[in-house]
C-alpha cells in the first residue's frame, strides 16, 4: 500500500460535456474525483459510473455554485473533514457555467444575473473555500474554464462574454496572490466544442469560421486541463490556454 495521501480533484459542473470529460481524464491520471452537479441526478450518476470505471473513486456532490450558502454548507464540511495526512485537495476545476443568450436591448434582468452569479460569482464562492486548504498544504492546481467569447466577445452574449472575460482577470490576479504558496492558477479558453451548449447552433456555419473546419471534442479540452494539473506544468501560472482550432 502506498503511503502517499489520496489526491482529490474537485470538478464543478462535472456531470456533462467538458466537465464530464475532465472528470474522467483526471480520474485516469490518478485523482479521486469530487464531482459537482446542480440537479440532474441521472447525468451525475452516469458520470460517476464512468469515473469509477477507470478504477478511481468518485464522490458526487450536489450544490449550486451560484448559491453561496449551498456551496458553504455542502463543500465546506467536506473540506474540513479531510485528514491532511491521508488526503489532499490538490485540484480545483471551475467548469460550471450557463448561457442565457439575447440581444442586450431585450435581455431580461434574470438572464444577466443568473449568468453572472453562476459563471463568475460561482467561481469565486468555490475558489475561496478551496484555496484556503491549498494554502495550508502549500500546493494545489486551480484551472478556471473561460471561453473564446471572453477573448473576442460575441453578439448576443454580453452577459456570458462579460463573465468569461472576468474569469480571465480573476485567474491572473489569483495566480499572483497564491504563487509563493505553491499554488498555480490558470485558465482554459475553449472555442466551439461538441456539447449541450453548442448542439442547437448551426454547426455548418460555425465550421466555416474555424480554421480547422470542425468543432472540438470535450476530451481535447480535458487533455489540456490534465497537463495543467500535472508535474509538467509546475512553472506555469497566470496563463490562458486557447483550445479553439485556430478561431482565435
Amino acid at each position: 500500500m502506498s503511503d502517499r495521501p489520496e489526491r482529490i480533484a474537485l470538478v464543478t459542473g462535472g456531470s456533462r460535456g467538458i466537465g464530464r470529460a475532465v472528470s474522467e481524464r483526471l480520474a485516469r491520471d490518478g485523482f479521486t474525483i469530487w464531482l459537482n452537479y446542480r440537479g440532474n441526478e441521472e447525468a451525475a450518476a452516469s458520470a460517476a459510473a464512468a469515473v469509477e470505471e477507470t478504477g478511481a473513486a468518485c464522490r458526487p456532490m450536489r450544490f449550486d455554485v451560484a448559491d453561496r450558502e449551498s456551496v458553504r454548507s455542502t463543500l465546506g464540511p467536506a473540506i474540513e473533514a479531510l485528514d491532511p495526512e491521508a488526503a489532499r485537495l490538490d485540484v480545483l476545476v471551475n467548469n460550471a457555467g450557463i448561457t442565457r443568450d439575447g440581444i442586450i436591448a431585450w435581455m431580461k434582468d434574470e438572464d444577466w444575473t443568473d449568468v453572472v452569479e453562476t459563471n463568475l460569482s460561482g467561481t469565486f464562492w468555490v475558489t475561496r473555500l478551496v484555496v484556503g486548504r491549498m494554502l495550508k498544504q502549500r500546493s494545489g492546481r486551480i484551472v478556471n474554464m473561460t471561453s473564446v467569447a471572453g477573448r473576442t466577445g460575441n453578439q448576443g452574449q454580453t452577459n456570458y462574454s462579460a463573465t468569461k472575460s472576468g474569469i480571465i482577470g480573476f485567474t491572473r490576479s489569483l495566480a499572483r496572490e497564491v504563487a509563493r504558496f505553491g499554488v498555480t492558477a490558470n485558465a482554459v479558453a475553449p472555442g466551439f466544442i461538441e456539447s449541450d451548449m453548442t448542439k442547437d447552433m448551426p454547426a455548418s456555419e460555425i465550421r466555416k469560421a474555424i480554421p480547422m473546419r470542425r468543432l472540438g471534442r470535450p476530451d481535447e479540452v480535458a487533455s489540456v486541463v490534465s497537463f495543467l494539473c500535472s508535474e509538467n506544468a509546475t512553472y506555469l501560472t497566470g496563463s490562458v490556454i486557447d483550445v479553439n482550432g485556430g478561431l482565435y
